[in-house]
Formats: C-alpha cells, sequence, structure tokens
C-alpha cells in the first residue's frame, strides 16, 4: 500500500474489541463473533475499510505466545480482505515480539501493520532506539512488516520522532499519554509519518490539534458512535464529532479512572448489560473480572444513550 493510501486507512477508527474468557481461557468462537460485527455494522463513510486492532483492551498482555497466535490468525479469517489487521505486539522480551511478527507475517492472512506496544522495565532511549530500528529493518526486510509505535510515556517523544523518521518500516505513533504532546510529535515527524490518538473516543481535541484517527475500546459496544466521529472529524466537522463524543463519554470515564483500572471490565459489563445477540462479552479475563455492583449500575446508565448507536 502507497504510504498516503496507508495512512488514510488509518485516519480511521482502530477498533479494539474486548477478547472474551469463559472458564479462564479464550473464547475464540466468541471472538470471531465479535470480529464479525465490526465488520458487518461499518458506518464509515467512502466505504472505507474497518481497522481492527488486537492490542491492550483486548488484554494481549495475558495472553500465551499461543494464544495471541491463535486470536490473529482468527481475527485475519474473519476480517479477510475486507478490513485492515492491526496486531499488537508487547516487545518484552524483543526476541519473542520477533518470533510473533515472522509467525504471523506467515498466516495466509497476516496483519497489515503491527503496533510495538510500550516498553516495560528499565531502559536506555538510546538503545530503544538502536535495537527498535534493527528490529524494524530485519523485519521490514525479511517480512515486508510495518510498524506504529504506541507511546504511554512523554518521555519517549524524541525517540519515536527519530525512529518514525529514520525508518521506512515505522509509519507512525499512536499518541497513549495526553494532548500536550501531539503538537511536538506532529512537528517533530512531519510528512514521514502518522500522528494518531490512542485513547479512546474522547479524540475530538486531539483531532483539532492535528491527529489522525482515533482507537476506539467501545466500538464493540457502538460502532456506529465510533465511526460517526471519526467520519465528522475527517470532514472537519468538530462539533458534530463532539456531540458524538458526549454520549459515550460517561463510559469512557468509567473505563479509564482509576488508572484506567476497568478498561477492559467496563465493556465487558455494558456488553453484558445492552443484551445483544451479535456479541460475546465473556465472564471477566485475567486480572480483569467483572466491575463492583455500584460500578456496574454506573455503566448501565452509561449504556443507555449508546443502544441506538449499536
Amino acid at each position: 500500500m502507497h504510504t498516503e493510501a496507508l495512512y488514510d486507512t488509518l485516519d480511521s477508527v482502530t477498533a479494539i474489541p474486548i477478547v472474551p474468557f469463559r472458564g479462564g481461557t479464550i473464547d475464540l468462537g466468541g471472538h470471531r463473533r465479535n470480529i464479525r460485527y465490526l465488520m458487518e455494522n461499518n458506518h464509515l463513510d467512502g466505504s472505507r475499510k474497518r481497522v481492527i486492532g488486537i492490542a491492550g483492551t483486548s488484554l494481549i498482555h495475558h495472553f500465551s505466545f499461543e494464544d495471541q497466535m491463535r486470536v490473529i490468525e482468527a481475527t485475519g479469517e474473519e476480517m479477510g480482505e475486507d478490513g485492515f489487521l492491526m496486531s499488537g505486539i508487547v516487545p518484552n522480551p524483543l526476541s519473542q515480539a520477533e518470533e510473533l511478527v515472522r509467525g504471523q507475517s506467515a498466516f495466509p492472512r497476516p496483519p497489515d501493520i503491527y503496533l510495538i506496544m510500550p516498553l516495560t522495565g528499565v531502559a536506555d532511549h538510546e538503545a530503544t532506539y538502536d535495537d527498535y530500528m534493527a528490529f524494524a529493518e530485519r523485519l521490514g526486510t525479511d517480512c515486508d512488516a510495518r510498524f506504529l509505535l504506541y507511546m504511554r510515556s512523554a518521555d519517549y517523544v524524541n525517540p519515536i520522532i527519530r525512529l518514525v523518521k529514520d525508518s521506512p518500516h515505522m509509519v507512525g505513533v499512536k499518541v497513549g499519554t495526553s494532548e500536550e504532546e501531539v503538537a511536538p510529535l506532529i512537528e517533530g515527524i512531519g510528512d514521514d509519518g502518522i500522528v494518531m490518538w490512542g485513547i479512546g473516543d474522547r479524540s475530538t481535541r486531539a483531532a483539532e490539534l492535528g491527529t489522525r484517527g482515533h482507537t476506539s475500546g467501545t466500538a464493540i459496544v457502538a460502532a456506529r458512535s465510533a465511526d460517526e466521529i471519526n467520519n465528522a472529524q475527517r470532514r472537519g466537522d468538530y462539533a458534530n464529532s463532539a456531540a458524538v463524543e458526549a454520549l459515550i463519554a460517561d463510559l469512557e470515564h468509567l473505563r479509564f479512572m482509576n488508572g484506567r483500572q476497568y478498561n477492559y471490565s467496563a465493556v465487558v459489563e455494558a456488553m453484558i448489560i445492552g443484551g445483544w445477540e451479535d456479541v460475546a462479552a465473556g465472564e471477566g479475563g485475567p486480572f480483569n473480572p467483572r466491575v463492583p455492583r455500584d460500578i456496574a449500575a454506573r455503566v448501565a446508565d452509561a449504556v443507555e444513550p449508546l443502544r441506538a448507536y449499536h
């Protein structure tokens, strides 16, 4: 895909569905149902492809290597060529991340792009730059892989700018910090990459500052609301974007409160409360059980304005 065409595809909603668990294991059939829902309920204008990511909100940090391979393979099978698949890759350890990329790139329907999740543990910024450059060069050359970087620390603004500008395989960054980092990233990266918003549907202000596309963990609850936000932002209609954003604000607040404590579980609860048969919520996942009763009551209130957008 030509670079500008790639940027235009990414200037969209990256729908990141929860992966459902039952009995402590991944419900792969339920996951396939969720992917079908997202593919069949595409309200993006201009017949644009649905972008689906399997990443942090999906609980990839709690997947085994084998589970992650199975989930990505199943996702690609359900999407076919009608969507754009983003595979989140945890870079700890980097050797296993490389195995994941090589293995997934060999699937009959491989990911279209890989999202490098934030590095955890002690790391030197210069070494991170060097190791990521070599990583991207190997896999870009061997597997034709392309990468986005997910930034969760403002300390990484400069290394990320350099990586996107210096590597032909690094196509951009998802901002996971705050609006304050948007301007320096856009200024630093310029035309060499895309700067996307990576903190949910409350994205209007970031779009006004120049980000392209946003991440939605609630598209699995209300696909049309996430799509309408993106449609509005692409045509520069920030008032309409903000109006739709306001409908989902209460659910987003619950997801991101207390350091994202209910990022996954509030979505699960919303799906259960919604009672929809075309999505599978599961029973809660590792480190992410069902929300407490008082939070569930607040989720129920937050779901009501979204029912029309499911």
